[in-house]
């Protein structure tokens, strides 16, 4: 989905796209703007699942990233389309269920890299962005720290891998 100014588009996609990956969704673009490369990077996100198809990111998602500095207020759940596979250069999944999901999804048309959302993390103890939906406040603020550092590590790949003249 990349314009002809953008040079690169991610997809972020988690189970529902209410918790893990709309928060991704919405560091990255903070971290991506702050860098002055919102015009070379298009950035969205989408479940596997149509569980919440338009509603926003969870109420907890959007406070917890609220209190950071982090929006996620016009984020709406969508759920990934055959389109996606063509149309985004890098689909991250949180997790191995969602990866194998969209692996499968995927058709031999895919052009698009998909790989787990965590490769991306220098620090980063576990493979896994855990889904905070059935737990409380602190697992929240767990994805974002784990969301903050693998959104610093990706947006260093892109400026080696993609933007070469981007800094």
């Amino acid at each position: 989905m990349t314009d002809s100014k953008q040079e690169i588009s991610v997809l972020f996609v988690c189970m529902g796209n209410i918790c893990r990956s709309p928060t991704a969704e919405g560091v990255f673009r903070k971290l991506v703007a702050d860098a002055g490369l919102d015009e070379k990077i298009h950035i969205e996100s989408a479940g596997t699942h149509a569980y919440h198809s338009d509603e926003p990111a969870d109420r907890r998602a959007q406070a917890a990233a609220a209190r950071r500095g982090f929006d996620l207020a016009d984020i709406r759940a969508r759920r990934v389309s055959a389109t996606d596979f063509t149309e985004f250069d890098l689909i991250l999944a949180m997790d191995s269920l969602n990866l194998a999901t969209l692996q499968d999804r995927a058709g031999e048309d895919c052009t698009s890299s998909i790989r787990l959302f965590l490769e991306f993390s220098e620090s980063a103890r576990e493979s896994e962005v855990p889904d905070p939906y059935y737990g409380g406040t602190a697992g929240f603020e767990r994805v974002l720290d784990i969301v903050e550092i693998a959104a610093e590590g990706l947006l260093q790949h892109l400026r080696k891998v993609y933007l070469r003249d981007a800094g």
